[in-house]
């Protein structure tokens, strides 16, 4: 099977369904930067330093930013959308634990903070920005179509999952936290 079909070449795509849209379309914005952050994770993931112990959690999240992108890339009245796989509550439950469990190693956050001081972390903020992009896109999408409430959830806990992960990993390595001081 070839990897090119031509028919994307004058602009436009199809949805899961088979509507054809533009490629600027709200919804290919969505799960295109959904599928920005994926890559990105998959970076932060293949990094020197990340822990062992932290990889199934990078492949869950993949496993569910994916769910996510189909679900954005599916026509909400298409057949094949309710035998998709499916975004639920646990998976975000799994997240506020994993935060938690983190939090937990950290001394208590006292600032704002500045990005950088490690590459693990400079990544972990990295990872965070295109998730809050994400949510501000699937936001804008939500007025327009409707949006599983779920998904803008997950994405808001991912991005915090990745703020903590950034000072998690700073404190790993004993670099200090740059406080912002106006």
């Amino acid at each position: 099977m070839k990897i090119y079909t031509k028919t994307g070449d004058s602009g436009t795509t199809s949805l899961v369904g088979g509507t054809r849209v533009s490629k600027d379309d709200i919804r290919l914005e969505a799960y295109g930067t959904v599928d920005e952050l994926s890559a990105f994770v998959a970076v932060l993931q293949d990094s020197e330093g990340i822990e062992d112990s932290h990889l199934p959690e990078f492949d869950r999240i993949q496993v569910n930013l994916l769910v996510i992108e189909s679900l954005l890339a599916t026509e909400n009245d298409c057949e094949y959308k309710k035998n998709m796989p499916q975004l639920h509550e646990e998976e975000v439950d799994r997240l506020e634990r994993w935060i938690d469990e983190l939090t937990d190693r950290l001394p208590p956050l006292r600032n704002l903070v500045i990005p950088g001081g490690h590459v693990l972390s400079s990544k972990c903020h990295l990872c965070r920005t295109v998730c809050r992009r994400a949510e501000r896109r699937i936001i804008g999408l939500s007025r327009q179509y409707p949006v599983n409430e779920m998904i803008m959830k997950y994405l808001n806990r991912l991005s915090d999952t990745f703020f903590v992960l950034s000072r998690y990993y700073l404190n790993k390595f004993n670099k200090e936290e740059k406080p912002w001081k106006p």
